[in-house]
């Protein structure tokens, strides 16, 4: 197949089975069964672009023109690359852990969640293959709806006041601030594409781009940069696979990268440093690094405090935008990716906590370890990667940021990110020590044991990838720098 064709057929497929999942609702095994069988064609198809990318083919088509160089096209590059393959993954991995979850829960409505899940994986690819800002704002709008009844899926009082604060942050936003920011582009360069070294230098001046590009960052909520962040602490009362959708595969990513790809193919690093248009804004991403670290601290909801620790991490990689150096770019492209797999390990076992030993609270996982040993394991080894420490990946994105930093001569944001670091272990790495060393709590049933199956095939899978990805970091590292060095 060409690579124009994989890159549609990998959009459309998904989409698509939504229907046959819908229509199969009353066989719970075939069901699933469409649903693996997507998944993993979507990631085959995904895959086999890889080869083309690193040789230097960017695959480029027209999907609609509305005016002349105003189109939904798609064009895929090395950053698109990066998160394609990391939504496309996880997507089934996910798919596998749900099937122990929803059964394991017994959840309500799990037709509807394997629907929405599936067209929700199809906007995120709809982002990631995006070749101008109107057909990546078009995505990012449908991946905001189309989650919508995931966050609501219990349909209780709070599910719904959750999915209102969710739906009017990210539509608020993304309307408000995001749009106005693409129509200011159209009108001063009469395009909206991604150009390799971007597209805005010469266009607009020094102040003014500073404006514009706060109304990309501020604009693109999903980033979660504070003060536009509650949405996502608020979400928490979906279904912990929700939760990874969100945190991990899908929603939080397209923020981050909808931001990067902002600054490398539409302003340009060098354009961001010669005119200092987001040093300002570097700011709000170290404060939401501190902030939300410090808060993550406070939390005892398992949930929350990864909800918090999200926040925190995602301005790792709005501030390796910003930084707008080679490194720093290099470090935020891989860290969609180390993030990634670390995050959906904490969330996958914070699920397994709950469908096993119905625990919520960290304060109640005293010695939970003992009966749990493969989950509080694999939590250990998203934590460390979480905090960038060997052998885990997370280790290299981390690296690469705090050079950037230094490269871009903003030191104080390196002792941001070393600071976060030691927050990290602080707020994380008490978890899995408790639930080995201290006592069991006096409420831990003797019967408690390791959650389904499929659960910890799934955790045991997200867990290595974390490991994986530290001793053979080669494919993503050579995506990211094609990233850094600007190649659209």
């Amino acid at each position: 197949m060409s690579p124009l064709g994989a890159m549609q057929l990998a959009v459309a497929l998904p989409a698509a089975a939504s229907l046959p999942i819908a229509v199969t609702g009353r066989f719970p095994n075939l069901r699933e069964a469409v649903t693996l069988i997507t998944a993993l064609a979507v990631l085959v198809l995904v895959g086999s672009e890889v080869p083309g990318v690193l040789a230097g083919d960017r695959p480029e088509i027209t999907l609609i023109e509305f005016l002349p160089g105003l189109a939904l096209m798609f064009r895929l590059e090395p950053l698109g690359m990066i998160f394609a393959l990391v939504a496309s993954f996880l997507w089934l991995v996910t798919s596998i852990y749900s099937i122990g979850y929803m059964r394991g829960h017994h959840e309500q409505n799990q037709t509807r969640f394997y629907v929405c899940f599936a067209i929700s994986i199809a906007s995120a690819l709809g982002v990631a293959f995006a070749g101008n800002m109107l057909t990546l704002f078009t995505a990012y709008e449908v991946l905001s709806i189309s989650t919508y009844p995931l966050v609501t899926h219990a349909g209780t009082e709070e599910a719904r006041r959750a999915g209102r604060v969710y739906l009017g942050i990210l539509l608020g936003t993304s309307i408000g601030f995001q749009l106005l920011a693409i129509l200011w582009t159209w009108n001063i360069t009469g395009s909206l594409d991604f150009r390799e070294g971007g597209l805005l230098a010469g266009q607009i001046d020094g102040p003014a781009a500073a404006v514009l590009l706060a109304l990309y960052v501020f604009g693109i909520g999903k980033a979660a940069v504070m003060p536009f962040h509650r949405w996502l602490p608020a979400a928490m009362v979906a279904p912990t696979p929700v939760s990874a959708l969100l945190h991990a595969v899908a929603v939080v990513k397209s923020g981050v990268f909808a931001i990067l790809k902002v600054c490398v193919y539409l302003f340009g690093l060098d354009f961001l440093t010669s005119t200092g248009a987001s040093d300002w804004l570097l700011y709000f991403a170290g404060a939401t690094i501190l902030v939300g670290s410090l808060v993550a601290m406070r939390k005892d909801n398992l949930k929350a405090r990864l909800a918090y620790s999200t926040i925190s991490q995602l301005s790792y990689i709005v501030a390796g935008a910003l930084l707008a150096s080679s490194l720093a770019a290099t470090g935020a492209a891989m860290h969609i990716a180390m993030h990634a797999f670390g995050k959906i390990t904490l969330f996958f076992c914070a699920g397994a906590i709950l469908v096993a030993a119905h625990k919520t609270e960290i304060s109640q996982m005293d010695g939970l370890g003992r009966a749990m040993p493969l989950t509080f394991a694999a939590f250990f080894i998203g934590s460390l990667s979480i905090i960038g420490l060997p052998p885990t990946g997370g280790t290299w994105s981390k690296f690469y940021l705090a050079m950037g930093a230094l490269e871009a001569g903003q030191f104080w944001m390196l002792i941001v990110l070393m600071v976060s670091s030691v927050l990290n272990i602080v707020y994380l790495l008490p978890i899995p020590i408790r639930a080995f060393l201290a006592r069991p709590a006096e409420d831990v049933p003797d019967k408690v044991k390791e959650a389904p199956l499929p659960c910890l095939i799934a955790i045991g899978v997200t867990s290595l990838g974390c490991l994986v990805l530290f001793f053979y970091p080669d494919l993503l590292y050579q995506l990211a720098r094609l990233v850094g060095a600007g190649a659209g």
